[in-house]
């Protein structure tokens, strides 16, 4: 006869008796908390995508040429 599945008992948030607090002082707390509210956005390429561009130079290069070329008119043809 077949029981029901247990559940695991879950992991309680708290820090491991192993861990040494005061080797974690002196870290940036909130680094990039100015970021945020400054508005920057975070931007999760696709790994096909990201496969093309090795750094945010080459993304925002990119983006702006397709920006201009959006902009402008189309040509009719004849």
């Amino acid at each position: 006869m077949r029981k029901g599945k247990t559940e695991k008992p879950r992991p309680r948030d708290e820090l491991r008796a192993g861990y040494d607090l005061s080797k974690l002082k002196g870290r940036a707390r909130a680094k990039y908390a100015k970021r945020c509210k400054a508005g920057t956005n975070l931007v999760l390429l696709s790994p096909d995508v990201a496969e093309h561009f090795p750094d945010d130079r080459s993304v925002n290069a990119t983006l702006r040429k397709v920006i201009r070329a959006a902009s402008k008119p189309l040509r009719r043809s004849r």
